[in-house]
This record gives structure tokens, sequence and C-alpha cells, in this order.
């Protein structure tokens, strides 16, 4: 067997993937018209797609192999790389709005403007979520200006001005990311490689309305099997795009319903409601016939609703009726559908008109008979790649890859790395977040670490976002690494040398404690001086004895007053740390033996008698850490820290009856 030649340079191949069908045009450019020469359609089998999406990747993807197959062999070639659109199902349309403001009078550059659009598009996408864990993914489609301001004056275009602080507002489209992913699937199982990736509507109007048309206000309907994809234009360039999830399909269904005909057969009486009699047999295997005037009354409810909601649609995207609107695709060659949709927009029956008239400008053919509005996208995929709007050699490598592209125009870095799936913080990077804690009733902020920028390079050379690429270019990009959150410990902030007492959040804490935002934080920087060494109890009556609590070796004695000038009296140990009821009034205060008032408190437990201090001043919880039998110099495990019940501070005030717990917590 001869080996079939390959895909010539110049040889542009295209398919659409339809929900009822998928039809595949190859040509070529001859002065500067596209000449088909080949046309191959094949239906779905079973309905492998809904209202435009793919659901069935492996049986699409056989009838796209069925299709290439025949087209290769009318050709005796091999189709390598293919040119395809995706559906406008759940487009996204967002605004977004970006301020540069420059410390001085600049003189505003290309590259200035690019990164103000690039903010622009970043806010829009932002409203989408993109790229978050856990959401949505959105492909960027393109994205349109609509408006400039110049140190707060409107302007038409920046660039050679001079201005201290830049506006933009943009438009961005965005595509789901399964739409896209599953177009891509189905190309690779079929044995394809996608050359170029634009947007249904987009393609249909580039076969439909010239770019010389479209200063005029003018709107392409493509009505399919699933949906109805809408694109507006005026003053020379596409505004937006819109669709519906209700086209032909719907009068399918409604001669399925009202004849009980399989869907093919409902297909098939669709196309023949001209004529004067339509035959047919239901699913009971019974021969019917019906009028073709009684079946044209039959759709005339859906035929309306369809021509009522592309009309709501053309009015919520362009603001107005058009100043002329085609209508495209299987769906559009609808009996009666053209004026239903001219009445529903109260539009001239003869400014609405079915698309093909204007193929001739950018595309003919010696076989085939091009005048079929069935025929807008597939044409217009083929005519937009061959004429260079979407150039069949438009092939463009990111990070070694070919990268997906949807384009119908001038691209730049930004826009290419947004439709491969990149978002702003891939491209900014994001700083660390802050550590925030409270020391001492003193908010203290520590700010994260900044970002790794990315690495962005054009054909080897350092590229910015803005930069426009061309067809062959490599791009090599690093995506921008998040920067690490701030962290700080207890030494961090007070030092090394720091001899004071610290808690965190009311729980005694070491100097390696790493701290995380909310911490409340309180030292002390005044430790108790060092005692003298503990004179031995005084015997007391043998009535009187208690067992004293034994302090461990390990830990320091610094009481702020020695011991001996006042008694321990160990009293049966609390059965649950409770705050002490208030005590009677008749009830008098403990003397010290100096005369002073002895402060009684319970610890873990245990009642102690603190005498008065010399100048008078109050005892606070960081006076019985000593007491307590833990060992603060080696701690090894975190410290519990209350009075009557309350987590508190080492510096709060002791008052006569607290319950005060200094123990290790449990394991």
């Amino acid at each position: 067997m001869t080996k079939r030649k390959s895909q010539e340079k110049g040889t542009v191949f295209a398919l659409d993937i339809g929900t009822r069908s998928i039809i595949g045009i190859v040509g070529q450019v001859v002065n500067e018209r596209f000449q088909v020469l080949a046309i191959e359609k094949e239906e779905h089998g079973k309905r492998a797609m809904i209202d435009g999406q793919i659901e069935d990747i492996g049986q699409v993807a056989k009838v796209a192999r069925r299709v290439t197959d025949r087209l290769e062999e009318r050709l005796d070639c091999t189709l390598e790389r293919v040119c395809v659109a995706a559906a406008g199902r759940a487009l996204r349309t967002e605004k977004g709005s970006c301020t540069l403001e420059f410390p001085e009078v600049t003189h505003i550059t290309n590259d200035n403007i690019g990164r103000l659009e690039s903010g622009a598009v970043a806010a829009a996408e932002s409203a989408l979520g993109m790229g978050e864990e856990g959401r949505r993914r959105f492909y960027l489609v393109g994205y349109t200006v609509s408006g400039y301001h110049l140190d707060h004056y409107p302007m038409t275009t920046l660039r050679g001005h001079n201005g201290q602080l830049l506006e933009a507002e943009v438009v961005a489209t965005f595509l789901p990311g399964e739409v896209v992913e599953s177009l891509y699937a189905v190309m690779e199982a079929s044995g394809l490689e996608v050359a170029s990736l634009t947007l249904e509507p987009i393609a249909a109007l580039n076969a439909a309305i010239p770019a010389d048309l479209r200063l005029l206000n003018l709107v392409l309907a493509d009505i399919g099997a699933g949906t109805s994809d809408i694109a507006v234009c005026r003053d020379g360039t596409v505004v937006g795009y819109t669709m519906a999830t209700i086209a032909g399909d719907e009068i399918t269904e409604e001669i399925m319903r009202r004849y009980l005909v399989p869907f093919a057969t409902a297909e098939r009486m669709k196309t023949q409601m001209n004529e004067s009699t339509v035959k047919y047999r239901d699913v009971l295997g019974l021969e019917n016939s019906v009028t073709g005037e009684r079946l044209r009354e039959t759709v005339q409810q859906p035929a309306q609703a369809l021509a009522r909601e592309i009309a709501q649609r053309v009015v919520a995207l362009n603001g107005a009726p058009p100043s002329a609107l085609f209508l495209a695709g299987g769906g559009s060659k609808l009996e009666g559908l053209r004026e239903l949709v001219a009445e529903a927009l109260e539009m001239d029956e003869n400014r609405v008109a079915l698309a093909g008239n204007n193929y001739e400008i950018t595309a003919f053919s010696e076989e085939y008979d091009l005048n079929d509005p069935e025929l807008a996208t597939p044409l217009g995929i083929a005519v937009s790649a061959g004429l260079g709007l979407i150039s069949d050699s438009y092939r463009i490598m990111l990070n070694g890859r070919p990268a997906k592209l949807f384009r119908s125009g001038a691209l730049t870095v930004l826009e290419l790395l947004m439709m491969n799936g990149y978002s702003s913080p891939d491209l900014l990077g994001r700083t660390g977040k802050n550590l925030v804690v409270t020391v001492d009733g003193r908010r203290m902020t520590f700010r994260g670490e900044p970002a790794t920028p990315c690495v962005l390079t054009l054909n080897g050379a350092e590229a910015v976002p803005s930069a426009v690429v061309y067809a062959g270019d490599n791009i090599q990009f690093t995506p921008a690494a998040a920067g690490a959150p701030a962290q700080r410990t207890l030494k961090d902030l007070l030092g090394a040398d720091f001899i004071g007492a610290v808690t965190v959040n009311g729980r005694m804490a070491d100097l390696d404690t790493r701290l995380n935002t909310g911490d409340q934080v309180s030292t002390s920087s005044h430790p108790a001086p060092p005692a003298p060494p503990p004179e031995p109890p005084k015997p007391l009556p043998p009535d009187q004895e208690r067992p004293r609590p034994v302090r461990p070796e390990s830990v320091p004695v610094e009481p702020l007053r020695p011991l001996r000038r006042g008694t321990i009296r160990v009293d049966a140990p609390a059965p649950s740390p409770a705050p002490q009821a208030p005590r009677p009034a008749e009830v008098a205060e403990p003397q010290a033996p100096s005369g002073g008032k002895v402060l009684q408190v319970m610890l873990n437990g245990q009642m102690l008698e603190l005498p008065s201090k010399a100048e008078g001043t109050p005892y606070y919880v960081m006076d019985l850490l000593e007491q307590s039998g833990v060992d603060f110099e080696h701690l090894d495990r975190g410290v519990e820290l209350k009075v009557n019940g309350a987590e508190c501070a080492f510096t709060q005030e002791l008052r006569s009856r607290d319950d005060v717990v200094i123990r290790y917590l449990e394991e």
C-alpha cells in the first residue's frame, strides 16, 4: 500500500464538533480566498453531546475519526493538524478595572498599558475564582477595553500621553475549563493535534460577516441543534458574545412528542415541512402521514419560543435591535423562523436574512455549493485559519508543548497564559500570610515573605506579559511561588537573653514557643529576687503537725519574701478549682506576726498564708511560681495557669481567697 503524503503546510483542516453532527472541511488559500477542496459530514449515532458540550468523549472521537478518514481518502493525504472551535455554552463575561499611579508624571508606553490591562483582566478573573482549589476553572477567551481614564479624564487611548494616574476597565470573556479540555481530549483520541482553537460564534462571524462589514451594527445568530450562539459587531470590531441553550432540538422534540416518532424520524420530518404531505412510521410501527401545513402548526409554539429567546439575548447584549441580523446553522433552516425573529425584534423582515450570501467574499469552491447557513461554523473555522485570523501554522510552544489558543486577532503573552489555565497569582505571586500577635497589650504585625517572582521568557529572552506573540514563538514560563508565611518565636520577639516570665494565651511558655496569629503574649521583666536559704521549720505541737509540701530539688527557690515570716497551713484539697465565695464581713483577716494582714490564697488545692510585703505592694501570680512544684527552667510540657477557674497572666494581682492553679498540663 502506497504511503499517503503528509498534510502540507498550506492545507487547512477544520472540524466543527456539533451537537448533532460533525462537519469536516479541507482547503487552501488561493488569491486571498479560501478554496474548499473537500467536505464530509456525519451525525452522531447516539446523543453523545448535549447543548454543545461533549458528554461521551469516546463516541465523539470515533465520529471525528471517521470524518477524517473519509477526507484523507478523498484527498489522498494524511491529516495531522486540525483547527477547531469551542461552543459558547456557559460562556461567562466579567468586568474588571485597574488603576496604576506613578510617583510623578510619566510618559505612557505599551508596557504601562499592558500592565494596566493585565491588572484589569486579573480583576475580572478574580470574580470567577479561577485556579483556586475546589473551584471551577475557566479559560480566557478574550477581552475588550471598555474605557480608559488619564488623571480622571476619559480617553480613547493612553499610548504616547503623559500622566500620573491611569485607569482601565475591561470586559473579559471566559469559558469553563471542561468545555476546552473535553474538546482537546476528543482530538487527542482521534489522533489529531489541535493547531488552533477559537470560539464558535467568532468563527461563524468570520464567514458570515467579513471584517469590512463590521462597521455596521450587525448580529449573527448561529442556531445549532443544542445551542444558539450570538455575536454582535459594530464600529469595526466584535463587542460581545452570548448563547442560549434553546435551539433546533426543541423543535425536533416537539415533533417526537406530538407524533410518537424516534428522534431521527423527527429530524427528517422537520426538513420536509414545505412539502404537501409528510409520511412517517411511529414507534408503534404504524404508517402515518401529515400535511406540511399541519406540521408547521405543530412546531409554531417552540419556534416562537426560540425566536423570543434569540431576540431577548440580542437586545440584552446589543442594547437595542441591530441594523441587520443573520441566521446561521442548521436550525436557521426552520420554515418561518426568520419571520418570527424579525417580529420578536420588531425589525423589518428584509433586515433578517439567512447567512450564506457573504461567504463568497472569503471562500469559494468549484465542487460544492457553499451558500448554506449550516456551513457557517465549519467554513468560518477554515476561513479564519486560512486567511490568518487563526492561522493553521499559528503554533506557539508553551513549556515545550503546543499551547491551547483562542485567537481572533493580536495575542499577548498574558492572554496566552490565561488561555492555558494560568491565573494572576501565577504571574504576580502572593505574599506570605502576616503574623499578628498582641504583646503586653500592643498589637504587632510581622509581614510574610514576598513571593518568588515568575520566570517568563519569549524565544529565550526575558519578556513582559504585554508582549505580542507570533507564529512559531516559544514561551517558557515558571509560575511565581507564594511567599512563606511570617513565623516568629518568643525568642525572636523578646531576645535570647530575656530572663523574665512569659505566658501565651494565659499559659506559661518557654522562649522556643512558636507564635500563631491572634496569640496574646504577656511578659514580666521583674523576676522575683533570689531568697536566702530557708530556715528549718519550727516544731509544731503533735496535734498540729502536718506534712509540708515537698519542693523538687530542681526548682529554684526565688520567693519575694522568706517563708519564715509566715506560716503554711495545709487544708484538705478542694474537689475542683472554683472561684472562692466572698467571706462574711465579720470574719477577721489573719494577722502576720509583725501586725500586717496575711493574704490567704489556695495554690493547687492547698491553702497558703502570705505575709504582707514591707512596702504594702500586692502579691501577683508570679510570686507563687516557686511554690507550685513546676520546674520553669526546664519545661518539657505545657503549664496550666488559672485564677478562680479562669486563665490568667502571671502578672495578675492576687486577692484574698483566690484559688490559684499552677501545674503541668495533663498529657
